[in-house]
């Protein structure tokens, strides 16, 4: 399955996974397909950050903010990412993907990736990004306020940030 079919499925299914809030954990479920392979013919090491876009696709329309990102002309950004394997995911396999927002400060959003099979951890990543629309980049008070956060950001493990530095 081509990552095109994916994303269309992410869409089009998103509203039946249910409303997110901004610090919900979002999870679906994914298989690794002949197109995702290496050449030791496990989950090509590139597409599982590819794959993790997905997580913060579905976390964008299920928090309300595709409508409000549209509307003002916003667009994410990554900043860095940082990966971590633990095991393979060989061909056909299905596997569990998790994302969630860890918290921000006044430039960064901090996001969990967990892929997960039958209860192990399979890789997690770390994503820090930022929004930016025309006038520059979008204050993360505005970003939380239109995902229905109005309070404080959850604190973000220091050693995150540190890694994502």
């Amino acid at each position: 399955m081509n990552l095109i079919f994916r994303l269309i499925w992410v869409i089009l299914t998103a509203r039946g996974r249910g409303r997110m809030e901004t610090t919900d954990e979002g999870r679906f479920s994914l298989r690794c397909w002949p197109n995702d392979l290496d050449s030791n013919f496990h989950m090509n090491n590139g597409r599982y950050m590819t794959v993790m876009d997905l997580g913060r696709l579905d976390l964008i329309l299920r928090t309300g903010l595709w409508r409000v990102m549209r509307e003002r002309k916003w667009y994410p950004v990554v900043g860095s990412a940082k990966i971590t394997f633990r095991r393979s995911v060989n061909v056909f396999e299905a596997f569990e993907l998790t994302t969630q927002i860890l918290g921000w400060d006044e430039k960064w959003l901090y996001i969990e990736h967990r892929m997960e099979r039958g209860g192990k951890l399979l890789a997690v990543g770390h994503i820090k990004g930022l929004f930016l629309s025309p006038e520059g980049k979008v204050p993360m008070t505005d970003l939380a306020s239109a995902a229905g956060h109005d309070g404080p950001s959850p604190e973000v493990d220091p050693d995150i940030v540190a890694a994502l530095a």
